[in-house]
């Protein structure tokens, strides 16, 4: 079964993203220095270079990080844990989660949904077999 899981292209942009961010900062700062701008300018264009780089890093880890954490890349069940599971501590094959099971979870959207459901009751997509 697939299902949507953390996306590497979402995350390569963003990191991109945000060298741009950063070199924007850097210019606002030494034409804010230049031209004598009070104090608050240069410090916003500092504040400004430090969250791109934040995010910049963020990003670079979620795209080449083998369990990241963005949104839509769709995969295969076993191809790759799914970092949250991890995080909270729930099994890969929990039975909960399979469909088909008396508890199972629409791979779309997320919201639970009872084995003997052909659609989905949140998003109305039909649920795998």
């Amino acid at each position: 079964m697939r299902s949507i899981k953390p996306g590497r292209g979402q995350s390569g942009i963003g990191a991109v993203v945000s060298i741009v961010i950063a070199i924007f900062g850097v210019i606002w700062t030494i034409v804010a220095i230049q031209a004598g701008a009070p104090f608050f300018f240069p410090l916003f264009g500092i504040v400004f270079i430090v969250l791109a780089v934040v995010q910049g890093l963020y990003h670079f880890r979620n795209a080449t990080g083998k369990n990241r954490y963005s949104e839509f890349d769709i995969t295969e069940d076993g191809e790759e844990p799914d970092p949250l599971n991890e995080r909270f501590g729930i099994p890969a094959d929990q039975e909960a989660n399979r469909p088909g099971s008396s508890a199972a979870f629409c791979p779309y959207c997320g919201a639970k949904a009872q084995g003997d459901f052909e659609y989905c009751p949140k998003c109305g997509k039909k649920l795998p077999d």
